[in-house]
């Protein structure tokens, strides 16, 4: 019997009448709700798109999960407030169908590659430090630069390449992601020269 589809199991999450929080999500996708939950907060920076500065929130959340996943943890901790927010119907609408729709292509091109390195606590520790790196440095791009897209991109593979067990989209999304953080410090650091050299 074929396994359901990624995109269709969101979709249909979407559609049902159960609360739209992180806390659900975790309870629908169980062990993968990590790497869902890092997709679907890093989705929004990684749009070329104002956002009004609301995704250092995403950003921050992301780091926080990525440091969990550091330490090896199986479940979600976050406050209660983050917790058991209501995604918003904006979100729940609108991108994440999105979302589901972007997944659906990459899982037609998609295929487990190396799938029982997922397995390995010590290889999702290093995915979280992976994480965690990426969402920092979407978070430190200058603002209204749209910089921050890259870093962010990249973490999105990141975790479809977990939710997909696909060590090659681990490979691209890496690539996008330190190709990002190394444009965002050169020009941080040309800027930071321009206002040295000025003053």
């Amino acid at each position: 019997m074929e396994r359901e589809r990624f995109s269709d199991q969101l979709e249909r999450w979407l559609k049902s009448e159960d609360q739209k929080t992180v806390r659900n999500l975790g309870a629908v996708f169980g062990e993968k709700s990590f790497a869902v939950t890092v997709l679907l907060l890093m989705f929004v920076p990684a749009i070329p798109a104002p956002t009004g500065g609301v995704t250092h929130v995403f950003e921050l959340i992301t780091v926080i999960l990525g440091a969990e996943m550091i330490l090896g943890a199986r479940t979600i901790w976050l406050p209660a407030r983050w917790r058991d927010r209501e995604l918003g119907e904006t979100l729940t609408a609108k991108a994440i169908p999105f979302i589901a729709r972007t997944i659906r292509w990459f899982e037609r091109f998609s295929r487990p590659r190396l799938a029982s390195l997922y397995e390995q606590r010590w290889f999702m520790r290093v995915l979280g430090v992976i994480v965690v790196a990426l969402a920092v440095g979407a978070a430190v791009a200058p603002p209204f630069s749209g910089l921050d897209t890259l870093p962010a991109l990249g973490a999105v593979i990141v975790a479809l390449s977990v939710i997909l067990s696909d060590m090659l989209l681990l490979a691209i999304g890496l690539v996008i992601g330190t190709g990002g953080v190394v444009l965002i410090v050169t020009i941080g650091a040309a800027i930071a020269k321009l206002i040295t050299d000025a003053l």
